[in-house]
């Protein structure tokens, strides 16, 4: 395209009349705040809003810091030392995003205060604020979204397309509506040419598109009162360079809405800079402008409707590296590399007449100019306007008003002129036409609001209104919420809030009964309201809305001006009762006073005042809530004793004297009230006035006076709290508060003291009581004290004596004074266990056995029979339990004591014990054992037996000589335990023992699993003289041929001999005939016993083994061929035969193999020849081959 002309920075701007339509001013300049120009980069210096430029920086130390510059305040920079690889400042706030590596952290730089952080597992390559609550995070795959107001991690929202894959990260931005995304990066081409990608995506769609382009940016357009959101995006390549703007999200705008046509451009670039390329991309924040940032310092300034640029000028000669919106004037600012902050700001007045004259495009001007409101082109508004208007074509001219430079056609003039069009007949008012096309394109102002409020007012149809006003189409005011409040109250408190009409919004909210909402109403708007007056104000609808809104003031903090919150309180509490209002006040009060300190105290106090001289009930509920304990106690409780709230004035009095006045009163106090008073009072107090409560009613006190003393014994003492009971002349009152506390006092005296007291009143069922369960008096004393009472019911007795041992002297105070029903109910029905310590009670009394074995009858099934046969046994009468006994053995009873029992008795009475001890089999071996040792030791020895009781039976048996039994014993038990400790050398018996095992145990015995056994002990116990004595008489001196031909006693006795006596081996191998001959023979070789072997070999006739016996062992080549020649055996001579030869005896070996008729080891012959023969010999050899 054409260049228009417009000189670079540092030439004079040629002579013209028509101003520029943007103005550059520098807003300051970091060197000069003291930045190096080392630091002033991409990577060091943010931008995120015109509100704030974040630097990285090092002093000069070389320490890292952080320096934050307030545009609004440039001359007072912040710095603060923090170390950082990167830091964006919140567009809005000063929350500062820092990120170290990979830890990202969010950070109040105002409070000093951490917001959350976060860990990344992937390096972010590039972040921005895409809005004042969203962080974007890139990393070098995909695109993260970081909320900053709430505790979530990063969301990851797209993956990185692949044309960006190499490409440096340089923007990243979104539409307003969150929803629309671009991911901007520049990467090295041919030719020593920059590329550009962009990567737009849409997050509800979830679709991703790639474009070539350098920059971009969203803008929201309005189209006919349509919003519309623009993407623009500028790209240069080889052969182009181009801008673009498309409309994204068309399918949300309502069905006939317009829409934006795609549009392109070509972009020129001065042929002097061939490197050039775009590098931002900034969309006005009040204009539909876009300003396109190149990378030498060029700016574009286009109009967004047209894509016509309009103004292009080289605003710095170094590459402005951070841009953004200039907020005030609705233009760009930027950061060059010199550290100089411009600001590039649109002139309003002078873009209209800048186009019409330099450019010379009317129309372009004039779209300009209703678009954006810019002054210049009103003359052909108002000529249109006017043409129109006559020419009747009224919407059109309603149009061209709406679409006016700021309106300026839209005065209450034009409403009229409208207003006083007539309608013809069956077609709208031309009023509502204008107010249609208005309402077509943009928002009605206050007038025309409110004139369109006449109208359907008037109709009837104020329904129109409200659906106007909800799409926010009509600018509402204080006046049009007036006119519709008679027809619609709702929709005139909606008025008067988007309005800001407070005062009206407030009275509304009351008048319509949402007085609950004016505190938070006030509260967000700021509102610096007077509580007072807002509370009067509803006191004149309703009381009850009144104390609603004060509640609802003072929970929101809507304060009075210069008042303390206690006097804050009071004046609200004055100004109820000063209405009248006691209910409202009290409640007010109770609201709002739940705090309980001191400053509240007065308050505290006059409502109670006012309530327990209007309203007692209404105090009497207030104290009983326990919420207030500030208040002037004894004028409260003065005013409480007076209203007959007794009660709550014992609560408020501190005097003792008060306290005993009002505390009389008990009929009118609640008792749990009163019991739990006296713990508020000193123990000495307690008692004091506690006896002041016994003496003005005794009777009718008397069980309040026993709970109370009940409760608080611990802390007024027992003995003070027996002492005012007993000063009570009635009998019972001491009983009755020993009774409450018995149960739960450990105080040996509370305890005699009520057993005492029962006794005297003869409260029998209680004393028995105490008696049994009690564990906390002195038993000697009650026993003692009983007896010296002689009660008439035993029980208590029974049950001190039963429960700690005085059994014995309980029975004889019952014999002595002629009790025995007593002693006969005491073991029948109280405890039959402690019949055998009766028994041995009576028995040392000379009781008649009759009696004794009376009672022990009729509780024999329950009596313990164990303590009964000791206690009975101790004193010599077993004989008294033999019909005891007798008859549980009779019932079937196979209880080991009673067997046991039995047995003594038998024992003691000579009543056939043998027969006793061999049969019975449920008597305790031991118990009866040792009862019969010092009786009769053969009778302990049975019982042993029996038992299987080694170590008794042992004993016994050695302290008797009853050594043959013992023996018996030992063969029959099998116990290698048993047998270790008999075979013992520290066993002074173990001769007389062995002896009395060889001599008889074992030859009477026919078990050879016993006589295995026993020998088996004897080898354990390594005595192999002993042993072969044994196994002599067994196999060789016996008759019994179980024994004698037994295979194991026959190889035992051998090899024994081979251990100990080996002389004697040979006369047991010729003797013996049922041994294991291989076994015993290899036995025989390991021994050295050759001979012996020989002989078992010959015996069993294994002759090749006695044959090896002779050559290998006896080494006796002569016997060895007698050998051979006696059993003439082909194998014998061959065995025979090798041998010779192996020891050089060629000719006898030669004829022994030929004797063997084997020419098998004609190997061997050749090589013994070879060694040892002679010449003669060679001859048979030869022969001998021959042969074989």
């Amino acid at each position: 395209p054409p260049r228009p002309f417009f000189p670079p920075i540092g030439d004079p701007p040629p002579v013209m009349s028509v101003p520029s339509p943007v103005t550059l001013k520098e807003m300051l300049s970091l060197p000069a705040l003291g930045v190096s120009p080392q630091f002033l980069t991409f990577n060091t210096v943010t931008l995120s809003s015109d509100k704030y430029i974040c630097i990285r920086e090092k002093t000069a130390a070389g320490q890292p810091q952080i320096t934050i510059v307030d545009t609004s305040n440039p001359s007072q920079p912040i710095r603060r030392p923090l170390a950082a690889d990167s830091a964006l400042m919140n567009p809005v706030s000063k929350v500062m995003a820092l990120r170290a590596g990979n830890q990202l952290q969010l950070f109040d730089f105002a409070s000093r205060a951490k917001i959350k952080s976060f860990a990344a597992t992937e390096n972010i390559v590039y972040w921005a604020w895409v809005s004042p609550k969203v962080l974007g995070l890139v990393s070098p795959t995909a695109v993260y979204h970081w909320r900053a107001d709430d505790a979530t991690e990063p969301v990851k929202l797209f993956e990185r397309h692949a044309t960006l894959a190499n490409a440096q990260i340089i923007d990243y931005i979104a539409d307003e509506s969150m929803d629309w995304f671009c991911l901007a990066g520049i990467s090295a081409a041919e030719g020593g040419r920059v590329a550009g990608n962009l990567q737009l995506y849409c997050a509800s769609k979830k679709v991703t598109q790639p474009i070539e382009g350098h920059a971009a940016a969203f803008h929201k357009l309005k189209l006919e009162g349509f919003d519309t959101t623009v993407f623009c995006f500028s790209s240069r390549t080889a052969n182009s360079a181009k801008f673009h703007a498309i409309e994204v999200g068309y399918e949300k705008k309502p069905e006939g809405a317009p829409k934006y046509d795609k549009k392109q451009v070509a972009v020129y670039y001065p042929p002097e800079m061939p490197g050039d390329f775009p590098v931002a991309l900034e969309c006005s924040s009040k204009y539909a402008m876009a300003f396109l940032v190149t990378k030498m310092g060029y700016v574009h300034m286009y109009d967004l409707d047209t894509l016509t640029c309009l103004y292009m000028n080289r605003v710095t000669d170094t590459t402005m590296f951070a841009t953004t919106q200039h907020s005030a004037s609705g233009g760009l600012m930027g950061i060059n590399r010199k550290g100089q902050v411009l600001a590039l700001m649109i002139n309003p007045q002078a873009v209209v007449p800048f186009v019409m004259n330099k450019l010379k495009n009317v129309e372009l001007a004039i779209r300009i100019a209703s678009r954006n409101g810019f002054p210049g082109a009103e003359a052909l508004f108002e000529t249109q306007f006017n043409e129109m208007f006559e020419e009747g074509n009224f919407r059109q001219a309603a149009l061209i008003a709406a679409e006016s430079p700021g309106g300026f056609l839209r005065t209450p003039a034009t409403l009229q002129k409208f207003k006083a069009v007539p309608t013809e007949e069956g077609k709208p008012s031309n009023l509502l036409v204008y107010f249609q096309a208005l309402l077509e394109r943009g928002v009605l102002n206050k007038a025309e609001g409110l004139e369109l409020g006449y109208q359907v007012v008037q109709v009837g149809r104020v329904q129109l209104l409200e659906k106007w006003i909800k799409e926010d189409k009509i600018e509402c005011s204080e006046e049009l919420g007036d006119l519709v409040k008679q027809s619609n109250p709702t929709l005139a408190l909606a008025v008067y809030i988007k309005a800001k009409a407070h005062n009206k919004v407030i009275q509304s909210l009351i008048e319509t009964g949402q007085t609950n909402k004016v505190a938070a109403y006030a509260k967000r708007v700021d509102l610096s309201a007077n509580a007072m007056d807002l509370v009067q104000m509803a006191s004149r609808y309703s009381p009850q809305a009144a104390l609603e809104l004060a509640n609802s003031l003072n929970t929101q903090m809507v304060a009075m001006p210069s008042a303390k919150p206690a006097s804050e309180h009071k004046a609200m509490f004055d100004m109820f009762m000063g209405r009248g209002m006691l209910q409202e006040a009290t409640s007010y009060c109770l609201d709002n006073l739940k705090q309980d300190i001191a400053d509240y105290g007065q308050l505290q106090t006059l409502c109670l005042e006012a309530n327990l001289m209007n309203a007692p009930k209404v105090a009497d509920a207030i104290l009983q809530q326990d919420i207030w304990h500030h208040f002037d106690k004894p004028r409260v409780a003065m005013l409480c004793e007076r209203a007959g709230l007794f009660q709550h004035a014992l609560e408020n009095y501190t005097d003792l004297a008060d306290v005993k006045r009002v505390i009389t009163n008990t009929h009118m106090i609640d008792p749990n009230v009163l019991l739990n008073y006296f713990g508020t009072l000193s123990p000495d107090d307690g008692v004091e006035v506690l006896e002041e409560v016994l003496r003005s009613n005794p009777k009718g006190n008397l069980n309040m006076c026993v709970r109370i003393g009940a409760k608080y014994t611990e802390q007024m003492g027992a003995s003070n709290l027996m002492k005012v009971f007993s000063k009570v002349k009635i009998g019972e009152a001491l009983y009755l508060y020993l009774g409450a506390v018995v149960n739960t006092s450990q105080d040996p005296e509370i305890h005699f003291k009520y057993i005492e007291s029962s006794c005297k009143l003869q409260q029998w069922a209680e004393l028995e009581r105490v008696t049994r369960e009690s564990n906390f008096y002195d038993p000697e004393t009650v026993k003692n004290y009983l007896m010296e009472q002689k009660a008439k019911d035993p029980r208590p007795l029974i049950n001190v004596c039963d429960r700690f041992g005085f059994v014995d002297e309980l029975v004889k105070y019952m014999l002595k004074n002629g009790q025995k029903k007593f002693i006969e109910g005491y073991v029948q029905r109280v405890n039959p266990l402690r019949c055998p310590v009766v028994v041995g009670a009576l028995l040392d009394l000379d009781t008649e056995p009759e009696f004794i074995q009376k009672l022990i009858m009729s509780v024999k099934n329950m009596v313990p029979v164990d303590e009964l046969v000791t206690e009975v046994e101790r004193r010599n009468s077993l004989k008294l339990l033999l019909p005891f006994l007798e008859a549980r053995v009779g019932d079937g009873s196979t209880d080991t004591a009673v067997h046991s029992g039995l047995g003594k008795v038998y024992i003691e009475c000579n009543i056939n014990p043998e027969h006793f001890l061999d049969t019975n089999a449920y008597y305790d071996s031991r118990t009866v054992g040792a009862f019969c040792e010092k009786r009769d030791p053969y009778f302990a020895f049975a019982a042993y037996k029996r038992g299987k009781c080694d170590e008794e039976l042992i004993n016994v048996t050695n302290a008797n000589s009853l050594f043959k039994e013992q023996a018996k014993y030992l063969v029959d038990r099998e116990s290698p335990e048993l047998w270790a400790k008999a075979l013992s050398e520290e066993n002074p018996y173990r001769k007389v023992i062995v002896d009395q095992v060889i001599s008889s145990a074992l030859l009477e015995t026919k078990e050879p699993e016993k006589v295995s056994a026993a020998v088996k002990a004897f080898m354990a116990a390594d005595l192999p003289q002993i042993l072969m004595e044994l196994l002599e008489k067994l196999v060789l001196q016996t008759s019994n041929s179980v024994f004698s031909r037994n295979k194991n006693l026959q190889n035992l006795l051998i090899l024994t001999s081979m251990k100990s006596d080996k002389k004697r081996v040979m006369e047991y191998i010729r003797r013996l005939d049922n041994y294991d001959g291989d076994d015993v023979a290899q036995l025989a070789i390991g021994a050295d016993l050759f001979e012996e072997a020989y002989a078992i070999y010959q015996r069993f006739e294994k002759f090749d083994e006695a044959m090896d016996v002779l050559l290998e062992h006896l080494k006796d080549f002569a016997r060895a061929e007698e050998y051979a020649v006696k059993v003439d055996r082909p194998d014998v001579w061959t065995k025979l035969g090798e041998a010779q030869l192996t020891n050089g005896v060629i000719s006898g070996g030669i004829q022994s193999l030929v004797r063997a008729k084997n020419p098998g080891p004609y190997k061997l012959v050749i090589s013994a020849a070879r060694q040892h023969a002679t010449k003669e010999e060679y001859q048979i050899v030869v022969k001998f081959l021959k042969f074989a």
